[in-house]
C-alpha cells in the first residue's frame, strides 16, 4: 500500500508559473509526484473539482491542489508534499460575495468557462446562465427567475409590508470521519477496485470512468459503511486517487486529515437574501419577493438553481417572484448539506414572516394555518401539491404545553440562568424530496431467511429500515432478513444516499422484490400442498393454507426444492424495480425556548419540539434520531458554525479549534412529533425524513431571541457577539 498527500496553494487566487518536485523526489520513500501536466487525466471538465482536481495555470482557492506525491508511508508522502516548490504569481481574491457581484468587481477565474454551469448528477435542476449584460460582473449567474402573478399588484395589495436583508456563512458537513479513499488496481491496470467515503456508489464508479476514459464495467466500487456524509460526500478526490494508482499500478490510499477537510471539502454556500412580503390585515399573504445571492465558490453549485424554491414551499401566495444569483468567489466549490440552502432560505423566510405578524398583531401559529400550502394548491415546480402533512405539524405544534402554555413557560428557567430573558419562537419548513429510479433484490436462502441486496449506502440506519420493510412484506420477524450491498459489479442501481429519498426510493424497489419473492414462495408452495397460491399464507417461517394451519410446509423446504442438485422448482430470486416519477413532500413545524443573557448575548436553547409528517415510520426510533440529529445540527447553524474567510481567502476557522460545533452541553431536551399522512407512492406510505429536521432550525431559534429580548438577528450564526451588538444598536421599545 501507497499512499498520498497533496500540495496545497497558500494562496486564494493566483497563477501558476512553476512548480518543481524535484526535492521531493530525492526523499527517501517517496514514488512519486504528480501534477496536473504530468498526471494527465481527461480533463473532461474543467469546472469540475472530481474531473480536474488539480490546478493548471491558475489556483482558485486557499487549499487548491496543486500537485500529489506519493510515498512508501504517511510519513514520507508528507515530507515529500512539503518539499515540493511551487512558484505563485499573486492576484486578486474575490471573497466578499455581494461585491463579486458588482461590476467592477476583479474576476474570480482569468478564464472562466461559463458553459459548464451546473453538475451532470443534476440535470433536472433549472440551469445557471451567465449575467453578463445585466449589469453584474462576469462572476454572477442567474438561476432562471421564479414568478406567479403580478408581484407589484401584490404588494400594491398589501395593507402590511415587511422587508429585511439576512446573511449566513459557509458552514462545513462536520461528519465524524474525513474524506478518503483507496484504491487498488490489478497488475495490469485494466481494472481498478475502489474502497470510498461516499454517499453515492454509481456516481463515484462513473466519475472515475469519465475521468480515466475506461468503461465503466472496468472499475467496481466496494460498498464500506461511512462515517456520515450530509450531502458532502458526492464524488471529490475518488478520481484523483484512481488515476495515480492506476499510473504505478499499485494499491494507493488519501485520507483529508480534518484541517485538509474544512481548507478543501465542499461546505454549504455562503448566503446573502434579501425578501419582502406582503399581507392583508386579515392576515393573507399577497405577495412574496426574494432575492437569495448564492455563493458557490470557485465552481460551480449543481444545486443553485433549486434554491429558489424553498421561498415558495411553504406558503400559499398569488404572487411571486424569486431570483437567485449565484457567484463565483476565490472559496472552495459548495456543496450539498442537509436540505440543500433550506436552513438559510427558511432562516430569513420564517424570521421576517414573524416580524410581519407582529405588525399584523396576529398569532404567528394562526397566521401559518391561514397560509399554509395544502393539497391541490398550485405547486411552482410541478402540477399541484399532492397530500401534505403541514397543517398537521402546525396541530401538533398548537397543542403542545410549550405552545399552550407559553406565556408560563417564558417564567420558568433554571436557576443558574436567574435574569436571562426567556423566549418562545415558531418555525416551519419544508423539503419537496427527491426521486431516483432504482432496483433490488431478494433471495430466500437454504435456512428460510432471505438476503436483500441494495445499492444504496447505509449512512443513517436506512438498512434497518430496509429490512423492516422485506421482513413486513414477508410476514417474517426482522431477524430473518438480512441486507447486504455487494459492489457496482453485481448490486441493482441505486442514485445517491442523499434527498431523503433512500426509503422512498430504494425502500419502494425493495417491497417490489420482496413481493415478487413472496409471490414465487407461493407458486411452488402451493403446487406442493395441492392448493391455490392465492389461499396461501406465511405465519411463523411456514408457508400454510388459509384456515388450515396444519396444512403447511417450511421456508426451509421450500429452499431444498429449489436449492439442490435435481430440485423441482427454480430458486427464490425477488426482483424489485422502482420509478417514482413525483416525490413525496415533508413538512416540519419547529418551537424552541431559548435563554438570553442580556448582559453578555448568550443565547441557550432550553427546550424545543420537533413536529414532521414522516409519511408512515418504519422504523419510529430511527425516525426519532434522525429528528435529533438534524435538531442538534440546527443548532449549529443557528448559534455556532461558520467558515470565516479573511480579505485574502484564509480560512480563520481551519481547525476544530477555531471552527466551533455542538457539543453534548449545547443540546436541549428534543421532544419529536410524529405525523403520519401517507405518501401515495412510499412503501407503506413513507416518506423520507433526513432533510426536514434541520431546516427551521435557525429560524425557530431566531424568532425565540426575538421573543425574549426583543432584537431581530438577521445573521448566522447568532453568536454571543452578534446577539450583544444588536441589543446595544437596538432602540428602546415604546
Amino acid at each position: 500500500m501507497l499512499y498520498a498527500r497533496l500540495v496545497t496553494s497558500p494562496y486564494a487566487h493566483a497563477r501558476l508559473l512553476n512548480i518543481d518536485t524535484s526535492a521531493a523526489l530525492s526523499i527517501p520513500g517517496v514514488v512519486a509526484a504528480f501534477t496536473a501536466e504530468t498526471l494527465g487525466m481527461a480533463q473532461a471538465n474543467l469546472l469540475s473539482r472530481a474531473q480536474s482536481p488539480l490546478a493548471q495555470h491558475e489556483v482558485v482557492w486557499c487549499g487548491h491542489p496543486v500537485a500529489i506525491v506519493v510515498g512508501e508511508t504517511e510519513a514520507s508522502a508528507r515530507d515529500g508534499a512539503d518539499a515540493v516548490e511551487v512558484d505563485y504569481d499573486p492576484l486578486p481574491a474575490v471573497i466578499d460575495p455581494e461585491a463579486a457581484t458588482q461590476p467592477d468587481s476583479s474576476p474570480a477565474r482569468s478564464h472562466r468557462q461559463l458553459e459548464a454551469a451546473n453538475g451532470e448528477e443534476h440535470s433536472d435542476i433549472p440551469r445557471a446562465i451567465s449575467s453578463e449584460g445585466e449589469g453584474l460582473s462576469p462572476n454572477v449567474s442567474q438561476t432562471p427567475p421564479l414568478q406567479l402573478g403580478d408581484i407589484e399588484a401584490g404588494l400594491r395589495e398589501a395593507e402590511v409590508v415587511v422587508e429585511c436583508r439576512y446573511r449566513t456563512h459557509p458552514v462545513h458537513q462536520s461528519y465524524m470521519e474525513p474524506h478518503s479513499v483507496t484504491v487498488a488496481p490489478s497488475p495490469s491496470g485494466h481494472h481498478l477496485v475502489i474502497w470510498p467515503s461516499t454517499q453515492g456508489l454509481f456516481n463515484v464508479r462513473s466519475a472515475v470512468a469519465q475521468a480515466l476514459k475506461m468503461p465503466e464495467r472496468q472499475v467496481r466500487v466496494e460498498s464500506v459503511p461511512i462515517g456520515g456524509g450530509f450531502g458532502g460526500k458526492e464524488t471529490l478526490l475518488e478520481p484523483l486517487v484512481a488515476a495515480v494508482a492506476h499510473r504505478l499500478r499499485k494499491p494507493l490510499q488519501l485520507v483529508y486529515t480534518r484541517q485538509e477537510d474544512l481548507l478543501a471539502g465542499n461546505p454549504a454556500p455562503q448566503t446573502v437574501i434579501t425578501i419582502k412580503l406582503g399581507a392583508k390585515r386579515d392576515g393573507t399573504l399577497t405577495a412574496i419577493q426574494a432575492r437569495m445571492i448564492l455563493d458557490s465558490g470557485a465552481y460551480p453549485n449543481p444545486l443553485a438553481g433549486f434554491s429558489g424554491f424553498h421561498f415558495a414551499g411553504v406558503y400559499r401566495c398569488p404572487n411571486l417572484d424569486i431570483r437567485c444569483d449565484v457567484v463565483q468567489t476565490n472559496k472552495p466549490g459548495t456543496g450539498a448539506y442537509r436540505a440543500p440552502a433550506g436552513p438559510q432560505a427558511y432562516f430569513a423566510l420564517e424570521s421576517t414572516v414573524q416580524d410581519l405578524c407582529q405588525q399584523l398583531e396576529m398569532d404567528p401559529l394562526q397566521f401559518r394555518r391561514i397560509n399554509a400550502l395544502k393539497e391541490g394548491d398550485p405547486n411552482l415546480m410541478r402540477g399541484r401539491w399532492p397530500r401534505i402533512g403541514l397543517l398537521e405539524c402546525l396541530e401538533q405544534i398548537q397543542q403542545h404545553p410549550l405552545w399552550a402554555q407559553r406565556a408560563q413557560a417564558r417564567q420558568q428557567a433554571p436557576e443558574e440562568l436567574k435574569g436571562w430573558k426567556v423566549g418562545i419562537g415558531l418555525a416551519v419548513g419544508g423539503w419537496p424530496g427527491g426521486t431516483e429510479p432504482a432496483a433490488a433484490l431478494c433471495r430466500l436462502e437454504q435456512d428460510g431467511t432471505f438476503t436483500v441486496v441494495v445499492g444504496s449506502v447505509d449512512l443513517s440506519g436506512s438498512d434497518a429500515s430496509l429490512a423492516l420493510i422485506a421482513a413486513e412484506e414477508l410476514s417474517l420477524p426482522t431477524e430473518a432478513v438480512n441486507v447486504t450491498h455487494d459492489s457496482t459489479d453485481s448490486m441493482p442501481y441505486s442514485g445517491l444516499s442523499a434527498g431523503s429519498k433512500t426509503i422512498y426510493t430504494v425502500g419502494s424497489a425493495v417491497l417490489a422484490a420482496a413481493r415478487d419473492a413472496r409471490t414465487q414462495i407461493f407458486t411452488i408452495a402451493a403446487e406442493m400442498l395441492e392448493a391455490s397460491a392465492e389461499d396461501m399464507e406465511i405465519r411463523d417461517g411456514k408457508v400454510m393454507v388459509k384456515g388450515v394451519p396444519e396444512k403447511s410446509i417450511t421456508l426451509q423446504q421450500i429452499a431444498a426444492n429449489s436449492m439442490r442438485f435435481g430440485a423441482p422448482y427454480e430458486p427464490v430470486f425477488g426482483r424489485g424495480r422502482s420509478a417514482n416519477r413525483v416525490s413525496s413532500p415533508m413538512f416540519a413545524a419547529h418551537l424552541a425556548k431559548v435563554a438570553v443573557d442580556a448582559e453578555t448575548g448568550e443565547v441557550r436553547v432550553l427546550d424545543y419540539v420537533a413536529a414532521q409528517d414522516v409519511g408512515r415510520a418504519i422504523n419510529p426510533a430511527e425516525v426519532e434520531g434522525q429528528i435529533h440529529g438534524g435538531v442538534v445540527q440546527g443548532i449549529g447553524w443557528a448559534l455556532l458554525e461558520g467558515m470565516v474567510y479573511d480579505e485574502d481567502g484564509q480560512l480563520l476557522t481551519s481547525t476544530l479549534m477555531d471552527y466551533a460545533l455542538p457539543l453534548s452541553q449545547d443540546a436541549p431536551t428534543i421532544t419529536p412529533l410524529l405525523v403520519e399522512v401517507p405518501s401515495a407512492l412510499g412503501p407503506f406510505g413513507a416518506k423520507g425524513v433526513g432533510e426536514p429536521p434541520v431546516v427551521p432550525v435557525a429560524a425557530a431559534i431566531a424568532n425565540a431571541i426575538r421573543d425574549a429580548v426583543g432584537v431581530r438577528m438577521t445573521q448566522l450564526p447568532m453568536t454571543p457577539e452578534r446577539v450583544f451588538t444588536s441589543l446595544r444598536e437596538a432602540k428602546p421599545e415604546s
